[in-house]
C-alpha cells in the first residue's frame, strides 16, 4: 500500500510540474503523507525533475527543513 502512495505521488507531481505553485502545494502534501525512507527517494526524484524543469527549484526549500 505504501509503495502505491509513493508512485501516486510521483504521478501527481509529474502532472502538475507545469505550475510551480501547484507543484509546491502537492509536494507539501506528499511530505506529510509519505514514510521517511520514501521522502528520501522523493528528494532524489524531485532533484532530477528540477533539472528538466528549472522553474521548480523554488520548491526545493520544502525538501530541506
Amino acid at each position: 500500500m505504501a509503495r502505491a502512495m509513493f508512485d501516486y505521488t510521483k504521478a501527481v507531481l509529474s502532472k502538475v510540474s507545469f505550475d510551480t505553485t501547484l507543484f509546491c502545494k502537492e509536494l507539501q502534501k506528499a511530505l506529510s503523507r509519505l514514510l521517511p525512507y520514501e521522502i528520501e527517494e522523493l528528494k532524489i526524484w524531485v532533484d532530477s525533475l528540477v533539472k528538466t524543469n528549472p522553474q521548480l527549484d523554488q520548491c526545493l526549500i520544502y525538501l530541506n527543513p
